[in-house]
């Protein structure tokens, strides 16, 4: 049976982050078991954000990973492959601006600027036969995926599976969104890259999440929560089920791969029936599909992609950066007259631009039958 540690953690102040990470930490008695070595702390950094806008792994909760592995006489590198461009000028910015750069002048660990690359070949994998990953990032011996608790609007939910999407590097990420714009097949790929990584624990900061529009332009959900588990896909199941969010893509695919089992489940201190949390709200791009068995399959086919929901430019909020534009992984993105110009009819709904835009210029459009199709 898997191990699910979730407690409480109101807020992030300094010394009880730290005291919450340690109290998680140790209801995983793994952990205690890995002989010390090189342990990459993979966090969730995203893009350019400060920890309040609490869209990264907040440095505090990192510091906490950080120190207790430490302790264990682990040597500590933290690490991501944010979106967009892969440099080290670009990581050094957003490390001092997610606050990562304090926490190694805290502690002393080493912080990753390596950008070379490396392909793998999983043994195991249902679709992805070949990997591009951040070579840094296969030189140690454990790996832990540190994420932050969020809706998504292409996969639903991020945490601990899909925050390994950052093992591969820079623009490499738009070549997967492209070739596999299959909501499924993106599950599918994200579950490879999961299992090949097989990080040996991961935890989750839930005490700032992310409702609607994230990953990067929802909005805070103060719901008081960190959590870790040896699993990465019963710790998101465990999260998700405490969010209400159901059909997560990634989490259905586990199951049905017999990652997972949720009756195998053991809860250490709380668990999801125990907290009474209001469903979070929903992205924009997602639906539930009431219309799915009630019609013919074609029929369904057909309107599903005749209405969903696709990036609208706010053009009183683009500044013209072109950063929509350099990431969007089919290329319709073009700027005309410095505002971003979105060809909606070779769109392939990945929402990258969403999700990199610093300016939260695009938005979210939903056609005028959806919500007759498919309700709130």
């Amino acid at each position: 049976m898997g191990k699910v540690a979730i407690y409480k953690c109101g807020d992030y102040e300094y010394n009880r982050v730290l005291d919450t990470v340690a109290k998680v930490l140790d209801d995983i008695p793994s952990i205690k078991l890995l002989r010390p070595g090189r342990v990459l702390v993979k966090t969730n950094l995203l893009k350019l954000n400060k920890p309040e806008d609490g869209v990264t792994t907040h440095p505090f909760v990192v510091e906490g990973v950080v120190r207790y592995l430490q302790g264990l006489g682990h040597h500590v590198l933290i690490g991501d492959s944010p979106g967009g461009p892969f440099n080290p000028v670009i990581l050094k910015a957003i490390y001092d601006a997610s606050g990562i750069a304090s926490v190694a002048a805290r502690t002393g660990c080493e912080l990753n600027f390596s950008t070379d690359s490396i392909d793998v070949k999983p043994q195991n994998s249902k679709l992805v036969h070949s990997l591009k990953l951040v070579k840094a990032f296969t030189e140690v011996d454990y790996v832990i995926s540190c994420a932050k608790l969020k809706t998504h609007t292409m996969m639903t939910y991020t945490g601990a599976v899909k925050n390994l999407f950052g093992m591969i590097p820079g623009v490499t990420k738009a070549d997967y969104h492209l070739k596999l714009n299959d909501i499924a097949h993106f599950a599918d790929m994200l579950l490879d890259v999961c299992d090949y990584v097989r990080p040996d624990f991961s935890i989750i900061d839930g005490i700032h999440a992310m409702e609607g529009d994230g990953p990067s332009s929802g909005d805070i959900r103060e719901l008081g929560l960190l959590l870790a588990g040896e699993s990465p896909y019963e710790l998101d199941h465990s999260a998700a089920k405490i969010a209400g969010l159901s059909n997560v893509p990634t989490i259905i695919q586990a199951e049905a791969r017999g990652l997972f089992d949720q009756k195998d489940i053991e809860y250490t201190n709380i668990t999801p029936e125990e907290l009474t949390v209001l469903p979070f709200r929903l992205p924009g791009s997602t639906h539930v599909n009431f219309v799915k068995g009630r019609i013919p399959k074609y029929v369904e086919n057909f309107l599903l992609d005749s209405i969903r929901p696709y990036p609208m430019v706010k053009k009183d909020l683009c500044v013209g950066c072109g950063i929509c534009a350099r990431n969007c992984p089919p290329k319709v993105i073009s700027m005309v007259d410095h505002k971003a110009v979105i060809d909606t009819e070779h769109c392939i709904r990945c929402f990258c631009c969403h999700e990199l835009c610093p300016e939260k210029a695009i938005g979210i459009k939903r056609h005028p039958l959806h919500r007759l199709v498919f309700g709130k």
